[in-house]
C-alpha cells in the first residue's frame, strides 16, 4: 500500500464496538483512503482451535485526507466511528513514517505478512496453532522453510516445527 494523495495526512479515529467494517466502507464511500492492520490470532474455544482474523489496533483505524479542506468534520460523524483522535479542537496527525511501515509489513488486504527474516536465537511468539500465544526461541530454520523451535512446556524445553507464518518476532 502507498499514499495516493500527497498532500494528504494520515490520522487515527476510534472506532464504535464492533464496527471496523461498517466504518471502513462508510469511510470509502465518501472518498477517505483507510487503512485498517489485520493479524490472525488463534484462540482455544469449546476445546478447538480457531483462527480468526483481527485488527493489529481493535477499536482504532487510520485514515487519509488533505486536512486543509477541513474534511475531518466529515469522518468525525462517520457511521461507526466515535471520534478522530485529538489533542484540542483539531485531530492530531499520525506520523507518516508510521504508517508506511506499517504498510510495508501488510500485504495488499492489510494483513500483517509474517517476519521476513528469522534467525536461530530469535525469540517468537507462535501466532496460530496449539501453541498459539507461546514464546519461543528458534533453534534452526530447514530448507523446506520448516522452523523447529524450542518451547518450554512441563518443565522442559521441547523441539517442535512450526511454519514462519505461525511465528511473529518478539
Amino acid at each position: 500500500m502507498t499514499v495516493h494523495n500527497p498532500g494528504a495526512t494520515w490520522f487515527l479515529a476510534q472506532l464504535k464496538p464492533n464496527a471496523a467494517s461498517i466504518a471502513e466502507r462508510n469511510l470509502r464511500r465518501q472518498g477517505f483512503e483507510t487503512f485498517l492492520p489485520l493479524e490472525e490470532e488463534t484462540k482455544q474455544r469449546g476445546g478447538k482451535f480457531v483462527t480468526a482474523v483481527r485488527p493489529l489496533f481493535p477499536g482504532y483505524i487510520f485514515l487519509s485526507f488533505d486536512v486543509t479542506k477541513g474534511l475531518w468534520r466529515a469522518a468525525n460523524s462517520t457511521s461507526g466511528i466515535t471520534r478522530l483522535v485529538s489533542f484540542g479542537k483539531k485531530p492530531a496527525p499520525v506520523p507518516l513514517d508510521l504508517v508506511s511501515q506499517l504498510m510495508l509489513r501488510c500485504g495488499t488486504s492489510g494483513k500483517l505478512l509474517p517476519p521476513k527474516v528469522l534467525k536461530p536465537g530469535d525469540q517468537v511468539r507462535v501466532t496460530r496453532g496449539p501453541f498459539a500465544d507461546f514464546v519461543a526461541e528458534i533453534e534452526k530454520i530447514a530448507p523446506d522453510r520448516r522452523v523447529w523451535v524450542l518451547l518450554d512446556l512441563m518443565g522442559g524445553r521441547n523441539r517442535v516445527a512450526l511454519r514462519p507464518d505461525q511465528l511473529r518476532a518478539v
